[in-house]
């Protein structure tokens, strides 16, 4: 009965709990984290084609390779886009992205994932990137709360509502140990582009 009263809540206050949603500006480069890779590849795509950052940088162990891959199917320059695939988790995503970003000189960086990891996500990479300012464009727009319910997409909304609050109870989004740094290489070759 509680758990069902938590989901019931989570679903219905999704947006604000969730979402974190910035006006589009100028970056130095647009990360992309895996998960939900199509609509984040496509919308990632999108803002390099609307010249929103001359850079792409996806990240995320299980489909950082599709997701490049859909990205220059779609336009992006091959040789603007590097890739992190190391990373398990939104932690790991924030962790792993960080030398990497660092060695690209950042200092404003968009960041696609979908609607309802948005939140979380931001805060992780703020905190393990702080000086980097970080605008948030999720990849889909957020739907009505109540067609959560009869949506598909509610259950993966109710796990991320799970994770935050996890998150915030165990002080995630700290630093991770980095494991022993590789050249970051683009899809041409060139190390750290």
């Amino acid at each position: 009965m509680v758990l069902a009263l938590l989901d019931v809540i989570i679903l219905v206050a999704a947006g604000p709990l969730l979402t974190l949603r910035d006006r589009v500006s100028h970056a130095d480069v647009i990360v992309v984290i895996g998960g939900d890779g199509p609509p984040r590849a496509a919308r990632g795509a999108e803002l390099w084609l609307a010249g929103v950052a001359p850079r792409v940088l996806v990240s995320g162990a299980g489909d950082c390779l599709s997701n490049r891959d859909t990205m220059i199917r779609k336009g992006v320059d091959k040789d603007a886009i590097s890739v992190e695939c190391r990373s398990h988790s939104t932690e790991e995503n924030a962790a792993f992205s960080a030398p990497i970003l660092a060695s690209m000189n950042v200092r404003q960086a968009v960041l696609v994932t979908s609607w309802y990891h948005s939140r979380r996500a931001i805060a992780c990479f703020s905190e393990t990137s702080s000086g980097i300012r970080w605008t948030s464009v999720p990849a889909k727009p957020r739907p009505i709360s109540w067609m959560l319910f009869f949506d598909p997409e509610g259950i993966a909304v109710l796990q991320e509502g799970l994770k935050t609050v996890w998150y915030e109870l165990n002080g995630l989004c700290a630093p991770v140990r980095q494991p022993e740094a590789a050249p970051v290489k683009s899809q041409s070759g060139n190390s750290g582009s």
